[in-house]
């Protein structure tokens, strides 16, 4: 009979503490290179910040007209810019009028079939290839068993 072959799928090379030590400090460094990036786009997020803010952020407001899509002349807005809908609303208080950005239910919608499309499309490429890799599988082991069986 042939050699015994083992189960375990890493190397053993890579198992040595040398090796297990600079993964180690190439994940760290990744890592603090990733985070140091976020907080840095945040700090400069909240210096960016508008000094003023909107009425509908600091008191009660009525929706006056429903959520719709901007237009071309619209979408240079700082509130169409978010979502590319807006709604008018009134504050209460200093009865102002401004625009709010918001999410359309026909957005919603849209997106929420463009999702439930993603997840067949990859839902059927990995049963595919599920399919092809026990089939590639089962072949290997026939192959195996027939060697065996040649070797008697």
């Amino acid at each position: 009979m042939g050699r015994m072959e083992s189960d375990c799928r890493i190397p053993m090379s890579c198992l040595r503490p040398r090796i297990l030590a600079l993964h180690a400090l190439f994940w760290i460094l990744v890592s603090l290179r990733v985070f140091g990036a976020a907080l840095l786009s945040e700090e400069k997020t909240t210096v960016a910040r508008p000094v003023t803010t909107p009425c509908w952020q600091m008191e009660e407001f009525v929706v006056a007209v429903e959520c719709f899509r901007c237009n071309t002349f619209q979408s240079s807005w700082a509130a169409c810019i978010q979502t590319g809908y807006v709604e008018g609303i009134n504050c209460t208080k200093s009865n102002k009028d401004e625009y709010k950005s918001c999410r359309s239910t026909l957005m919603e919608e849209h997106l929420f079939w463009k999702f439930e499309g993603a997840m067949l499309g990859l839902t059927i490429l990995f049963a595919l290839i599920v399919v092809a890799r026990q089939r590639s599988l089962d072949r290997l082991a026939s192959e195996k068993v027939r060697r065996q069986i040649e070797s008697i």
